[in-house]
């Protein structure tokens, strides 16, 4: 099997699609991750959504803010993979599609990620360097990334 990316605006976006959306965060974040937070935030609305499915169902999902919405530069984040789709490499296909479209879409800027500290390595293999000391976000470690601008 494999991935098919979609990315999409809000407002693009069903109203089944965001259901299944909000629904794989909550599961992670909320539930796995037992951290109580609001998990939808006035960024959705703003923000490119990428889904990835297989055989139509959501395996995996990222949002990528804008410059200057969030951070200076672009954002990705609320990363994930569904747990019935971990361990087929899904993250890393899923951070190459965000940074080849981030690229494109905001060239010369640079990616920024409030990252999970426990998954800096995997950050790092995309070319993330550590730029915060690691602070407390909703209970979880974590630490701020900067992928510099790809060059032309």
């Amino acid at each position: 099997m494999s991935l098919h990316f979609r990315w999409s605006r809000f407002d693009e976006l069903s109203t089944r699609d965001f259901y299944e959306v909000v629904k794989a965060r909550e599961s992670v974040f909320v539930v796995e991750q037992e951290c109580a937070y609001q998990e939808v935030d006035e960024l959705d609305p703003l923000a490119w959504h990428l889904l990835a499915t297989e055989s139509g169902q959501l395996a995996a999902y990222v949002r990528l803010v804008g410059p200057d919405d969030k951070f200076a530069e672009p954002s990705i984040g609320r990363v994930i993979t569904l747990k019935a789709f971990r361990g087929r490499q899904y993250g890393r296909a899923l951070m190459s599609e965000a940074i080849r479209f981030t690229e494109q879409t905001y060239p010369g800027l640079g990616i920024k990620i409030g990252a999970q500290v426990y998954l800096t390595a995997f950050y790092a293999s995309f070319g993330f360097e550590a730029v915060s000391a690691p602070y407390d976000e909703d209970g979880i470690p974590h630490v701020d990334m900067l992928k510099p601008p790809a060059c032309p």
